[in-house]
């Protein structure tokens, strides 16, 4: 069984992960692989070069995020380009990952995937577990983690779907506004019911 894992920007997915990932159940990051489908050498990367130009570059060659992120965040056009370039390659990648998970013998494989519902993903996988909280705590957990000043924090709240709209199309769903024990629970139970219906 795939399961597709997300949420919002600040909601607390990572700590999710990190827990399902303690109990040895395979986690395809589609962050990580993103990263990876754009290093130096890569298709994605030769794309993005090509289009976005040899100024979004770091000294040492390596896309500049940063810089990257600042024109794709403030123009959608451009966003839709990257996202033409590097969504295709990422999902052909986490498709080989779980096939080989599935070879392994794992009987549940979580796909990580931030933009699942904006990017339309929601094909790839059986079910869909939306790490939840609401808008002010990602709020606050934004300005105080990532640094973000208030407009920043809105911008990139703005370019995912609302997580109330995503509570809604959960199978399941877990509330990470509690405490870290809390949310230990939630995906207890939650492999748990997945072990039952998998059993059935």
């Amino acid at each position: 069984m795939i399961l597709g894992l997300t949420g919002g920007i600040a909601t607390g997915k990572s700590t999710v992960t990190a827990m399902l990932r303690e109990r040895g159940i395979p986690v395809i990051d589609a962050d990580q692989i993103a990263r990876e489908v754009v290093e130096p050498g890569k298709p994605a990367y030769e794309a993005i070069v090509r289009h976005f130009g040899r100024d979004i570059l770091l000294a040492d060659g390596q896309i500049n995020r940063k810089k990257l992120g600042e024109i794709v965040f403030s123009n959608e056009a451009e966003r839709q380009k990257l996202n033409a370039i590097v969504h295709p390659e990422v999902r052909r990648v986490m498709r080989e990952e779980a096939e080989t998970a599935e070879r392994n013998g794992a009987a549940i494989v979580f796909m990580d995937i931030p933009l699942l519902f904006e990017s339309k993903l929601q094909h790839m996988v059986d079910k869909i577990v939306v790490v939840y909280a609401p808008a002010s705590v990602q709020l606050a957990r934004m300005l105080e983690r990532d640094e973000l000043d208030e407009e920043q924090a809105h911008k990139r709240l703005r370019a995912q779907w609302p997580i109330e709209q995503k509570k809604q199309l959960a199978d399941f769903l877990i509330d990470n506004t509690g405490t870290r024990e809390e949310t230990e629970r939630q995906v207890e139970r939650l492999l748990a019911e997945l072990k039952a219906e998998l059993s059935g």
